[in-house]
């Protein structure tokens, strides 16, 4: 390049432009614009088409449709040894962006490029310029994944991939830390679903870029700012966005600060194929901000209803034993009723006896009566003789009659006494006389369980020969 360089320098010094004043000089003189010219040239020949590979910077989209940035090389020590500035003018860029957005991708700041240009110098500003013709996005897709591999090694090596993970994440996580850009759509999509879902969730805002050259300084800076807070987890959010847009999800820095995180970080990215470093090393990784608000809603709204199951489970505890107990006073009070019944059926029995023992005395008295008077009337009209004999008879069958109806008047008694005595054994009055007892509070309800009653209260117990009024005291 040298040769050809020198050889056409030569040639064009020859000519010295007409609007410069002549003066005798043993070597040729340019003007600035012929110089300019004659670089521009040399350049153009010598690399009319060429491969260059760096970082892009500075990336601006001009009013007309232009993208200017440079293209940067660094060194061991991160700083910069080599700096181009390049264009791509709208008609190329059209057609770049759907080649890159194939994969994915975009230029972007950070964005490692191969690019096909041509070395143009603009004589205006003294300054050489690639145009940029082509972009190899499989170059890029590379250097990505070599990135990334390269981080997850280190972070692996460092035993941080598992670290968040490991920690525990509360049942009730109501008080949330949120990362993300203030007033995107994934800041209101997030806010909005817990908002709506009417739990008490408790969320401190801390505002961070989530792409751009800025982002990985404020995202750090924001987990870093976490330390010492009250939190049950911590909530890394973004709307999705290219390849090139989640570089910084990639990086190491964010990556070691959310693995670091002494709470449980839940990222949403917004992407929905790929999974970034920091998805792997969070506690959980979400598809989208809204997945994620859902995700804390729904393990709210499973602890409710564990709660609720405890309660109705709890409930049915408690009322089955007085469920039995009811089961058991109504038994108790279907068997004195029977009592009663019988009891009742007893007496009109008893009634009915003495009734008919009544009727059939009266009906021998009369009986005898009549055979008394007989007996007078034939005793009179015989012999005294037959008077004694008949009166002796008579007294006989007096005798005899009294008896059998004494007889059958105590059988009636001991029968009526039995029944007596069963009425009595079932009757409540017999269960007082063996020493038990009657509670009742001051209004008058029974109290059958200590925990009915609370120190203090008045308390009234019928006995078998009274009342006794009491004082209930700690059990």
């Amino acid at each position: 390049m040298g040769g050809i360089a020198a050889a056409r320098l030569g040639q064009r010094a020859q000519v010295l432009p007409l609007n410069l004043p002549l003066f005798d000089s043993p070597e040729p003189t340019y003007s600035v614009s012929l110089l300019c010219g004659e670089i521009r040239d040399i350049l153009s020949e010598a690399f009319g088409a060429v491969w260059v590979a760096g970082e892009a910077q500075r990336v601006k989209l001009s009013t007309r449709g232009h993208l200017y940035f440079e293209l940067i090389e660094k060194g061991r020590s991160d700083d910069i040894v080599g700096r181009l500035e390049a264009v791509i003018w709208k008609t190329d860029l059209l057609r770049l962006r759907k080649v890159l957005g194939a994969t994915g991708q975009e230029i972007a700041d950070g964005v490692m490029l191969r690019c096909r240009a041509a070395i143009d110098f603009y004589a205006p500003g003294g300054r050489l310029q690639l145009t940029v013709k082509d972009v190899d996005p499989v170059f890029s897709l590379g250097h990505l994944e070599r990135r990334r591999r390269e981080t997850l090694a280190s972070l692996e090596a460092a035993g941080l991939l598992e670290r968040n993970r490991a920690l525990r994440f509360a049942d009730l996580p109501l008080r949330v830390a949120l990362i993300t850009s203030d007033g995107s759509a994934a800041y209101h999509d997030f806010l909005s679903g817990l908002t709506e879902s009417g739990y008490g969730f408790q969320v401190l805002f801390f505002h961070a870029a989530v792409q751009g050259k800025e982002a990985e300084r404020e995202i750090v800076s924001a987990l870093g700012a976490l330390a010492g807070l009250d939190l049950d987890a911590v909530v890394l959010i973004r709307g999705g966005g290219s390849r090139s847009d989640l570089a910084v999800f990639d990086g190491r820095a964010v990556a070691e600060a959310v693995a670091r995180s002494p709470f449980p970080v839940l990222s949403g990215l917004g992407h929905e194929i790929d999974q970034s470093i920091v998805d792997l090393v969070a506690h959980t990784a979400l598809k989208t901000p809204t997945k994620v608000a859902e995700f804390l809603i729904e393990r709210i709204a499973r602890q409710e209803q564990r709660l609720i199951d405890a309660e109705r489970r709890l409930i049915r505890e408690a009322e089955e034993p007085l469920r039995r107990a009811r089961e058991s006073i109504g038994r108790a009070e279907r068997g004195i009723a029977l009592g009663r019944m019988r009891l009742a059926a007893a007496s009109r029995r008893l009634d009915e006896i003495a009734r008919t023992l009544a009727g059939f005395a009266r009906g021998v008295l009369r009986v005898a009566g009549r055979r008394r008077r007989a007996a007078e009337t034939a005793l009179v009209q015989a012999a005294p003789v037959r008077l004694a004999r008949a009166e002796a008879r008579r007294s006989g069958v007096a005798e005899r009659t009294v008896s059998g109806a004494k007889g059958r008047l105590r059988e009636v008694t001991a029968r009526l006494q039995g029944l007596e005595r069963l009425c009595a054994s079932l009757g409540p009055e017999r269960t007082l006389e063996r020493g038990f007892g009657i509670t009742r509070d001051a209004a008058g309800r029974l109290v059958r369980d200590p925990a009915q009653v609370s120190p203090g209260t008045l308390l009234s117990t019928r006995l078998a020969r009274g009342t006794l009024v009491s004082r209930a005291e700690e059990p």
